[in-house]
């Protein structure tokens, strides 16, 4: 993959004259950091203004609406309410989707379904978000409220990066010490435990580095990667 190639996505998917964030223009183009990020350009605002654009401004604060629009976007994506986890993920994925904290402004989170609710109920077209939150203003009422702390505690398991010989396997589970005998016992190099993500959604963060890591796919879960890679999963300790 060359530079002018490069170039040419970013100003063709540029929205309104405005280049996507470097998340976004990954999502839409499949081109990722490591194929241009110390190859081409150190920083993704110096590859935009070579593309012939201004890098986009730092985002200013988030109007109520445009909080409950991501969050219905959210809803809609996963089919349930996301938990506080899942937000944070979607930030990491996407630049221009408010930081988790923000929505605290609705108050607690047992408290989010009624507001949506009452968005939902304006706008024809989320009559089907509305079906997924309005089950839940009933659960609210009825239920004592659960903190932040106990949404992400439930379902918690692990992504973890296992090596044997050259190539380096990504899996999840809720148990990573189990799930290093059942390798162990299946291949002929020893399996060694390279580092492990702690994730309330350890199903959909695999799928992430998996597509993040597709060029690099060899067989089934696993991958031949390179220092680079790695040190990225390293880098995550909770997502």
């Amino acid at each position: 993959m060359d530079k002018e190639y490069v170039l040419a996505e970013i100003r063709r998917t540029a929205e309104g004259g405005k280049p996507l964030g470097r998340a976004r223009f990954a999502a839409a183009t499949g081109i990722k950091e490591h194929d241009w990020q110390g190859r081409y350009w150190a920083r993704w605002s110096d590859a935009v203004r070579e593309a012939g654009f201004e890098p986009n401004e730092l985002q200013g604060a988030f109007g109520d609406a445009e909080l409950l629009v991501s969050l219905v976007d959210e809803i809609r994506q996963r089919g349930r309410m996301p938990t506080t986890s899942e937000l944070k993920l979607r930030r990491s994925l996407d630049g221009a989707f408010p930081n988790a904290k923000v929505f605290a402004r609705f108050g607690p989170k047992a408290r989010w379904p009624e507001r949506i609710a009452d968005y939902c109920r304006k706008r024809d077209d989320c009559s089907d978000v509305l079906a997924i939150v309005a089950p839940l203003i009933a659960d609210a009422s009825s239920e004592p409220e659960a903190s932040d702390e106990a949404d992400d505690a439930a379902g918690f398991g692990v992504v973890y990066l296992a090596k044997s010989g050259r190539h380096y396997k990504i899996g999840h589970s809720a148990d990573a010490g189990r799930r290093r005998y059942d390798l162990a016992i299946q291949l002929p190099e020893a399996v060694t435990l390279v580092h492990e993500i702690r994730t309330d959604d350890p199903a959909g963060i695999e799928r992430y580095w998996h597509r993040r890591f597709a060029d690099r796919h060899t067989n089934g879960e696993w991958f031949s990667l390179t220092r680079a890679d790695v040190t990225a999963f390293k880098r995550r300790k909770f997502m």
